[in-house]
């Protein structure tokens, strides 16, 4: 295989990795993915047990999560950056509920009713859920929700504007593509033939393959487990693994970064407290540092200032304290509202929820415990060469 050709397929990977669903009307992406269709889909079931799905509309890749608890990368709208609530994730799958009965065009008012009637299930009401568009926040909500299936393109807008729906001045008319829509669901098992007191049961009832009768296929679900998690996960870390992980991962530690990299083209980073591959094109995450603006400046300020302490532990209102410190130094640099005292606990927040992402912190709402990858910003005070000081 050529150079060109092995490039080619690394960006194809790459695309396929940050863009699980891809829709022939996103022609370049989805020529380049088709073109290396066969070998992708081998990689990933061999490696990962991703199974990789094309036809001539869609083109599919089965990107199961590495972890299923993991809370630190919701759902947003390029619109907001805003995470979903709660009700934004009912809603969400309310409408999917309502898309597959309908018929391939449905309007936005239409498609509220349905998820109102849809939303007034028993189960749903004795668990908190209430929905009615008796606000201006409700239909926001709604509109979030439809926002990321035009997204993902189950709906495609035909006329119309859904800020009009918030408004309450107007609607918006949609296609549905059925296709899409049968291949967002990604589970092993269909959630309707899976039995569970609790969602947890659940959710590792819809992902359960089964016990592995040999050897082989046992070490096989360890090298696609650990897999993942390396290409979905900023950092691995040997403590979070089990006995029999960390023993598989110590001795084919190679062969798997050796896989992925020629895959990929990220880079194995190896500390003693874990592993990660490293993208030095930086365009597979959704969470960039250190990253523009003043949260972007506030986050790396703060993972500084962790890094360089010397504690494991910190409190949060300490950190909201530090910011309004630093604020009057770097007044010039941030927008005018951040320089606020009362901006200093929003700043912390989305400073810490960054950190928490790229697994450099681990947090509860009062506390914030310092992950080993933060130390790589413990920067040092400059030496310049010639001071008589230094």
């Amino acid at each position: 295989m050529s150079a060109t050709s092995i490039d080619d397929r690394q960006r194809a990977a790459r695309v396929l990795l940050r863009h699980p669903l891809i829709r022939s009307a996103d022609a370049e992406r989805f020529r380049l993915v088709r073109r290396y269709a066969g070998e992708l889909a081998e990689w990933f079931e061999i490696n990962t047990g991703w199974a990789l799905h094309r036809d001539s509309e869609v083109v599919r890749l089965d990107r199961e999560p590495a972890i299923d608890t993991d809370a630190t990368h919701p759902f947003a709208t390029k619109s907001s950056a805003a995470p979903f609530s709660r009700r934004r994730y009912v809603l969400l799958m309310l409408c999917l509920s309502v898309l597959e009965r309908s018929d391939s065009q449905i309007a936005l008012g239409r498609l509220a009713e349905q998820a109102i009637l849809a939303g007034s299930a028993d189960e749903l009401v004795s668990g908190g859920f209430s929905f009615g568009l008796t606000s201006r926040e409700e239909r926001g909500d709604l509109v979030a929700a439809v926002q990321m299936l035009l997204h993902w393109g189950v709906l495609t807008k035909v006329a119309g504007d859904e800020q009009d729906f918030v408004r309450e001045t107007g609607d918006a008319l949609y296609d549905v593509s059925r296709r899409v829509l049968s291949q967002l669901l990604v589970t092993r098992r269909g959630p309707s033939t899976v039995k569970g007191a609790t969602l947890d049961e659940r959710l590792r009832g819809m992902r359960d393959r089964g016990t592995a009768p040999t050897d082989d296929l046992r070490n096989l679900r360890l090298r696609q487990s650990l897999t993942r998690r390396l290409l979905d996960d900023p950092v691995l870390y040997f403590a979070e693994l089990s006995d029999e992980e960390n023993a598989y991962l110590r001795s084919q530690r190679a062969a798997i970064c050796r896989r992925i990299t020629e895959l990929t083209g990220l880079v194995a980073e190896l500390r003693e407290e874990g592993l990660a591959m490293v993208d030095f094109d930086d365009d597979l995450s959704d969470v960039r540092m250190p990253e523009k603006g003043t949260e972007g400046h506030v986050t790396l300020l703060i993972a500084e200032h962790l890094a360089r302490s010397g504690e494991t532990e910190h409190d949060v209102d300490s950190l909201v304290a530090a910011v309004r410190d630093w604020a009057p130094a770097f007044a010039k640099y941030w927008r005018a509202g951040a320089r606020e005292p009362a901006a200093a606990p929003e700043l912390v927040e989305v400073a810490l929820t960054r950190l928490a992402a790229l697994r450099l912190v681990a947090r509860d709402e009062k506390t914030v415990v310092a992950l080993p990858a933060l130390s790589r910003f413990a920067v040092a005070e400059p030496t310049i060469l010639g001071d008589p000081k230094s």
